[in-house]
């Protein structure tokens, strides 16, 4: 037998693509399920396509979840993320994906893991690798999650059923805390030059820059700024930089791949969208550009809008000062490559910090294809 299939769904959530794996069907050992989401996503791939798998060649479609029972007293199940690099033999699991986080719920009633009347279904994810609780709330209709519907997500082609996402209490996921350095202005020297960031953790850690302090206006296409070979190097060294004062690697080099994420940050301009729209200053309050896994992405990840518009409201920060909108309780417009996405935190001082209690997105999501994905062996067993 040259490859075993292993039951999986297919699903995109938000602006992000994934195979869903049931817990009682993936390997225990970890090596073992690491080689097992590398063939299914067919990583690592040289040419940077991902032919022979399921992945799309971009960060953010090489991704993989695992949903289980619950193993916290708060939650309905256990969500576990997985980010497999394209061109590496890398999977990482430091991290977690909001824009899947979307499809969680809906995947828990159709698979008959919570039962669901028909109406507005409440679905409490443990999400296991930032250890934190999300809140999805979602339309049911028969029993399943509904699909259609009049909500949009730029970036996404069409419409879709709204997904209410309250990710509680979401500081210090993979850090000490919502400010891992204690510093709401971090000044981080590369290349014997100053740059001043704002290093925050807020569903996932995020360090912030200034677009014109790395060479870039801010409202760049994603193409442009990989383009712009001085710029990615300039970012990654910063991203890893940050990474260390974070306490995410004790080295630059031991950083890895998926966390801190690093976002280029700008005061609203005008741009042109990839599907060629153009956004007016008026219509957005913060500009960002995001990379993740070394690639620039087209649109910004949900829990960077997240980690953002909490940053957006803590007093002094980088985001703080580029915000065009009263820290209020008004959601943030964040601009990024495919248009706006709108995010809310409620944010307040405590003590000598900041303490975010909540943050509030919406997305879609889709169940694209079901059955079983091939993979090779597991080294060692041989079957799942």
């Amino acid at each position: 037998m040259t490859q075993i299939f292993i039951p999986a769904v297919f699903y995109r959530g938000g602006s992000s693509k994934g195979v869903f794996f049931h817990a009682r069907h993936c390997p225990r050992d970890p090596a073992a399920l690491d080689r097992m989401l590398l063939s299914a996503l067919g990583s690592p791939d040289p040419y940077g396509r991902q032919l022979d798998g399921m992945g799309g060649g971009t960060s953010s479609l090489s991704k993989a979840v695992i949903i289980g029972p619950p193993t916290h007293p708060d939650a309905d199940v256990d969500y576990t993320f997985a980010q497999v690099a394209v061109d590496r033999p890398v999977v990482d699991w430091g991290a977690n994906c909001g824009n899947l986080s979307s499809a969680v719920g809906p995947f828990a009633v159709d698979e008959g893991l919570v039962r669901a009347a028909d109406g507005e279904a409440l679905v409490r994810i443990h999400q296991v690798n930032t250890k934190k609780i999300i809140h999805a709330r979602f339309p049911v209709r028969n029993g399943k999650a509904v699909t259609a519907g009049d909500a949009t997500v730029d970036g996404v082609a069409g419409t879709g059923a709204p997904i209410a996402l309250d990710f509680l209490d979401p500081g210090g996921t993979v850090t000490s805390g919502l400010l891992p350095t204690g510093q709401v202005i971090e000044r981080v020297e590369v290349d014997g030059r100053i740059f001043e960031m704002s290093l925050v953790d807020a569903s996932n850690p995020v360090a912030f820059v200034a677009a014109e302090d790395a060479g870039l206006t801010g409202s760049e296409h994603p193409d442009a700024i990989e383009g712009n070979r001085e710029a990615m190097t300039l970012l990654d060294r910063l991203r890893r930089a940050a990474g260390v004062r974070m306490g995410l690697g004790s080295m630059p080099d031991g950083v890895g791949l998926a966390n801190p994420k690093i976002a280029v940050v700008s005061a609203p301009a005008p741009f042109v969208t990839l599907d060629g729209r153009t956004v007016g200053s008026e219509a957005q309050d913060i500009a960002i550009r995001m990379l993740s896994m070394e690639r620039a992405h087209r649109a910004v990840t949900l829990t960077g809008a997240m980690c953002l518009a909490v940053a957006c409201r803590i007093e002094g920060s980088l985001p703080h000062r580029l915000c065009s909108r009263d820290a209020g309780t008004q959601a943030i417009r964040i601009g990024h490559p495919s248009g706006i996405v709108a995010a809310g935190a409620t944010v307040f001082p405590r003590g000598k910090g900041w303490h975010v209690e909540s943050g509030r997105v919406y997305r879609t999501a889709r169940r694209l294809m079901q059955g079983e994905v091939a993979v090779a062996p597991f080294d060692g067993e041989g079957k799942p």
